[in-house]
């Protein structure tokens, strides 16, 4: 049997037996036939070092370390198949190591254009005709934005916020996030105040006011729908001169992040507000500690080159 017809078995495999979606057979059947042109044998059939040579070719025609470690899962699950079903007594996959995959920095805002942002919120809730849609939206904008960035909640856990938070006037409150784990947010004066006029103006809507969400919409889940804020997040930056490309509401949840960093915080203490139940998932931040570190040795170190 050829290749390609146990690619075809592989394939109908993860559909029967894995309830594999079509955009993920779609991907498999992609990279397996990708190594079956360029590996000079039968597939099912190669050694080891045939599947090490093709990864140094991948890698050599430019594939990034996150494509090259997908081609080899797919391989790794067809080898494993095979082996299953009897086919080959051997996995040549088993001896390999996954390509390493570079960690993407988070787009990160500048404390300067974050200010721009927030200014420009701020002047539209107060003048809504510098703004493009009615008094409402701008309160209900700017309360976004000020909080998210005050707090670097996840996009899901903001819009999602109970009423009572606002109710409350507490410099904090606690917030459910991933794996129903509770944490303890603070929030800024301003941010509070933002809140405090939205509020007003939410429960002048009949609709509005009798909803337990702090940011109320006619949608199948009760509460402004996270592509909504998105979108108006990025009109609001276009307008405030930013680039829309740059802003999205997790790229305001990097700059607070980032920011306290930037500014002496602990980076346990930046876990335990963004919610990672991992120091290592924080760690993507250790770039802007260790500008600091620099900048603090340059600074303060009696040999250090001033014009450093």
């Amino acid at each position: 049997m050829k290749s390609a017809a146990r690619i075809e078995a592989f394939l109908e495999m993860m559909s029967a037996e894995r309830g594999a979606s079509e955009n993920t057979l779609s991907a498999y059947r992609r990279d397996l036939e990708d190594a079956a042109e360029r590996i000079p044998a039968n597939l099912a059939e190669v050694s080891a070092d045939a599947i090490r040579a093709y990864l140094s070719d991948i890698a050599g025609r430019g594939f990034a370390g996150s494509s090259q470690a997908r081609k080899l899962s797919a391989l790794r699950q067809f080898f494993r198949f095979l082996y299953t079903e009897g086919l080959r007594t051997d996995d040549p996959t088993g001896t390999l190591d996954s390509p390493r995959k570079e960690r993407a920095l988070p787009k990160i805002m500048s404390e300067a254009d974050t200010g721009r942002l927030l200014d420009r919120a701020a002047l539209e809730a107060v003048d809504h005709g510098e703004g493009p849609g009615d008094h409402g939206a701008a309160l209900r904008l700017h309360a976004l934005v000020e909080v998210l960035y005050a707090t670097g909640l996840r996009v899901s856990e903001l819009v999602s916020l109970p009423v009572t938070v606002a109710l409350r006037d507490d410099r904090f409150f606690m917030v459910r996030g991933k794996g129903e784990k509770e944490r303890m947010i603070p929030l800024s004066e301003k941010a509070r105040n933002a809140m405090r006029a939205w509020q007003a103006e939410r429960n002048r809507v009949p609709a509005f006011s009798v909803s337990r969400f702090l940011f109320p919409a006619a949608s199948e889940s009760g509460y402004l729908p996270r592509q909504v804020f998105a979108r108006e997040l990025k009109g609001l930056a276009a307008r405030a001169g930013i680039s829309a490309a740059k802003i999205s509401p997790h790229v305001l949840r990097h700059a607070f992040a980032s920011h306290l960093l930037q500014n002496g915080a602990d980076l346990r203490a930046v876990q335990q507000l963004l919610g990672h139940s991992d120091i290592s998932t924080t760690q993507i931040y250790t770039h802007v500690l260790e500008e600091r570190l620099v900048r603090l040795v340059n600074d303060h170190h009696p040999l250090a080159d001033p014009g450093s």
